[in-house]
């Protein structure tokens, strides 16, 4: 069943423009609407037979680009990477399967691309790709007629791991003759327990109310989120740069999670912290003051700059105190075996910096015994379905963030008529019983979305 060689042969580009119906804060930037870019691409093999695979992921710039320049020009430069990369793609090959394909795209086409493309980050170039990339192990699944995950064994992987990782010197951890399938979960769950996002700028209590929040039927408050959709976990933002805002933040969010019953917290501040001293403080005063929040605190996500290797922070203080995951800094397994080295304790994967990058990550990972999670990037429409499949498949330390339908409920209407359960939190989880099929179970002949003309149509002669 291996293939001797795969061939892109069409790749069209859509741009889906999306308005938040709540502010979101990233860092110091707030996000009040989002691109997102979605891909087809059709891969052939070398006996003839092709298919067609889908991919999507929200261009956040805040998220993927923090920088003092003006918003629109930093959203065409992406627009405009997007575009580049639909070119690179058409024609691409490769022998093997998509995990070899993605990999060596991003060692010789991206990482060349991007460093032409200054000042892009290498973050943002990863988020422009994985649309593209997402979509290839969709074609991939469809052409071999297996769901995605079905294909990440020896019977279509002509490499093993470690034909793309090496283990730390200090580990016994080795990846010969050990396939991705060898790491995920045997029997993945269909329900997820749902993470939402308590923003920085969302008003806690009636007092807090302006009146300009939207008025569209959805909740406002924190508490009739929690009461309408059940809500067990909260992740609360943070700033970063204000230590007594930032506790009495997690000390209110956490008295509510208290009288609500809310299972667990955790928090993220916001990628602005330079002192592990800052965080300590803070958990310290915690236990201290608020015993029964600190008990709720289930992780910490990234609180230091996205630069891992220019910000080498000894962070074993922070994580003796409580698990803490990678994010931002995690573009690659090589990024997380420095981190290891600083001290986290685990990782939070996102498909939005690739699918083959996020199964390789979460593989070197586990097998360094680190934790894992599966963190959002407010993912709607086609994004949520890989973002679901990542999380049941790989095994989180507690379910997964999903909170799209906080901030553009009303956005992913065609793609909730066909997965009612992605869509919608119900008893605190996520319903992954509707995605079967090919690919990674779209089934997208049933999704009635009208799609714009595409940005790019390519198609080889």
């Amino acid at each position: 069943m291996k293939r001797q060689g795969l061939k892109v042969i069409g790749v069209r580009v859509y741009f889906i423009p999306i308005r938040t119906r709540m502010p979101l804060k990233f860092g110091a930037e707030t996000l009040t609407s989002v691109t997102c870019a979605r891909v087809s691409l059709t891969l052939r093999d070398e006996k003839g037979n092709q298919a067609e695979g889908w991919g999507e992921t929200p261009l956040s710039v805040q998220w993927v680009w923090p920088s003092t320049l003006p918003y629109e020009e930093r959203h065409r430069v992406l627009k405009e990477f997007c575009r580049s990369l639909a070119s690179c793609w058409l024609g691409f090959q490769e022998r093997g399967n998509p995990i070899r394909m993605g990999h060596t795209f991003q060692e010789e086409v991206l990482t060349p691309l991007q460093e032409r493309n200054t000042p892009l980050p290498w973050l943002a170039a990863l988020v422009c790709n994985s649309p593209f990339d997402i979509a290839l192990h969709d074609a991939f699944g469809r052409l071999v007629d297996r769901p995605t995950y079905e294909t990440y064994t020896s019977e279509f992987m002509a490499d093993d791991l470690a034909s793309f990782l090496q283990p730390s010197r200090d580990s016994a951890a080795t990846f010969s003759k050990s396939y991705p399938a060898d790491w995920l979960v045997k029997q993945p769950v269909t329900k997820l327990r749902a993470w939402h996002l308590v923003g920085g700028l969302d008003p806690l209590e009636p007092q807090e109310l302006t009146g300009a929040e939207p008025k569209d039927g959805f909740p406002v408050l924190l508490t009739d989120w929690i009461e309408r959709d059940g809500l067990k976990c909260l992740k609360i933002k943070l700033r970063g740069n204000d230590s007594e805002w930032d506790y009495q933040r997690v000390v209110k969010v956490g008295k509510i999670a208290l009288a609500k019953e809310v299972e667990w917290l955790s928090t993220d501040f916001n990628c602005t912290v330079l002192d592990p001293g800052y965080v300590i403080e803070i958990l310290d005063r915690l236990a201290a003051e608020h015993r029964d929040i600190w008990d709720k605190i289930l992780y910490v996500e990234q609180p230091f700059p996205y630069e891992l290797e220019k910000h080498q922070i000894d962070v074993h203080a922070v994580a003796a105190r409580k698990p803490l995951f990678l994010d931002e800094s995690a573009h690659d397994w090589k990024m997380i075996r420095l981190g290891r080295q600083l001290g986290w304790s685990g990782v939070a994967l996102k498909t939005c910096k690739t699918q083959t990058g996020a199964i390789l990550s979460g593989c070197w990972a586990k097998a360094h015994g680190m934790s894992l999670m599966v963190q959002d990037l407010t993912n709607p429409m086609l994004a949520q379905v890989p973002h679901v499949l990542l999380a049941s498949h790989v095994g989180t330390i507690m379910g997964i963030e999903t909170n799209a339908m906080q901030f553009y409920p009303t956005a992913s209407e065609p793609e909730q008529k066909v997965h009612p359960g992605l869509y919608q939190r119900r008893g605190g989880a996520i319903d992954l019983s509707s995605i079967h099929g090919l690919g990674f179970g779209y089934r997208i002949e049933e999704i009635r979305r009208e799609l714009p003309q595409p940005e790019v149509a390519l198609e080889m002669s």
